[in-house]
């Protein structure tokens, strides 16, 4: 017999496919998946370092992004350089003397270099401490990419290339498909550059 929770398990599962089946239907953000990619490699391939930042569970996706490259992913290969601002006492340094809208903006300017790449997630677009990072990295002149749900919000003309879950409602399914993006993200920069890992 078939319990509630099994009812809830079940729809919970359905909602996460749908979300899915809504990407993979719209070929613009199978598109802009492999322009991440690319802008990935061509930061990477040019010396450049990959920058990632986020709130809450989007910082954790933030510096799973950074540690997917600084580690293994799915072979033995180079190290490659990213990092996420995570520092839990930068932050808190910069918010006291600052205030939070500036933590990821300070961070830009203190470690963003020409040839880098900014990457930054936010489920609603709107954050203003990602919407500062944003204009700072602009201001510096490093392309940007954000990882977005909903409308976007005023990131999404803010980043060089925005990438735009759709359907979801929620931060959890928004969020869902961002890991997704970053592993197959990740993937197709390693088959390009590590194709030995993938034999």
């Amino acid at each position: 017999m078939t319990s509630p929770q099994d009812h809830a398990v079940r729809a919970s599962f359905e909602e996460a496919r749908a979300t899915l089946d809504a990407f993979l239907s719209d070929p613009a953000l199978i598109q802009a998946v492999g322009q991440f990619a690319q802008r990935c490699e061509a930061a990477l391939a040019g010396g450049g370092r990959l920058l990632a930042c986020g709130n809450g569970g989007s910082m954790c996706d933030a510096m799973h992004f950074a540690e997917e490259w600084t580690g293994r992913f799915r072979g033995d290969r180079s190290a490659l350089p990213a990092i996420a601002f995570s520092d839990p006492s930068q932050l808190s340094c910069i918010a006291n003397d600052f205030g939070y809208d500036e933590v990821f903006a300070r961070s830009v300017q203190a470690h963003g270099r020409a040839g880098d790449l900014l990457v930054c997630l936010s489920t609603s677009g709107d954050s203003p401490n990602t919407i500062r990072a944003l204009e700072e990295a602009r201001r510096m002149g490093i392309p940007s990419v954000a990882l977005l749900g909903k409308d976007g919000g005023r990131m999404k003309d803010l980043a060089d290339l925005a990438i735009i879950v759709p359907v979801a409602k929620t931060s959890d399914r928004i969020q869902e498909l961002h890991i997704k993006i970053i592993h197959i993200a990740i993937e197709t920069v390693e088959r390009s550059m590590f194709p030995g890992c993938y034999e």
